[in-house]
């Protein structure tokens, strides 16, 4: 242990078959405030507390009935929205399995299958007032190919939002490097009231992601 910020900071020592890296992370994980939180709160990732935040300074889950939840796993934004919102519908989706959450349906199969929007809906049993999407494509490493295939991941979030929301609704997405892309915002201004970026405080620093946060859904045009 050694002291650090006013505190004693946890020092991971290299062990054999772990990089410098790995060992960076570890290191990282054991001395994070919202990770320590975040156990002792019960939820299931740090994540929680970013959508959290971003609840705090734009009201995403007042009013809401039905929700769903892109990339749920491991689930910490649906256990968010179960206890802020207990008596709301919760529909998540993601590749990877995730341990039921009370409350909340779980479909572990690919947003981009086709079948995906129906399936969600069906679960749902009506029009979201609340789309999240905390997805990110698995990254290559080259910062330029990861952003895109964040990006498109994105764009298909905003087009099934936009499809299924009910008026006045919300969307939230994860994206990366400045923002969401120009001309995808100016979709988003067309469907939506607003339309804003935010970093919540729980994003760390020397992340690039940011939230784009649309709100006030005008509808399906005609």
């Amino acid at each position: 242990m050694s002291r650090g910020g006013g505190g004693l900071r946890t020092r991971v020592k290299t062990a054999r078959g772990r990089t410098a890296q790995s060992t960076r992370w570890l290191e990282r994980q054991l001395n994070d405030p919202y990770v320590k939180r975040a156990k002792a709160e019960g939820y299931r990732s740090r994540a929680a507390y970013k959508l959290l935040e971003l609840d705090e300074r734009f009201a995403l889950l007042k009013g809401a009935t039905r929700v769903v939840d892109l990339g749920i796993a491991p689930g910490g934004w649906s256990q968010v929205v179960r206890r802020k919102l207990p008596k709301a519908a919760v529909v998540g989706i993601d590749l990877l399995p995730v341990d039921p959450i009370d409350g909340v349906t779980i479909l572990q199969m690919d947003f981009m299958d086709d079948a995906a929007p129906d399936r969600l809906l069906a679960a749902l049993g009506g029009a979201p007032d609340l789309v999240l999407s905390d997805m990110a494509a698995n990254t290559v490493g080259h910062p330029q190919t990861d952003a895109l295939r964040t990006m498109a991941l994105v764009e298909t979030a905003h087009a099934f939002a936009a499809d299924v929301l009910a008026p006045g609704g919300t969307f939230v997405a994860k994206v990366f490097a400045g923002g969401a892309d120009s001309a995808l915002v100016a979709e988003m201004k067309r469907n939506f009231a607003t339309v804003k970026h935010a970093k919540p405080p729980a994003s760390r620093k020397a992340s690039s992601e940011w939230y784009v946060v649309a709100q006030g859904f005008k509808g399906r045009a005609g």
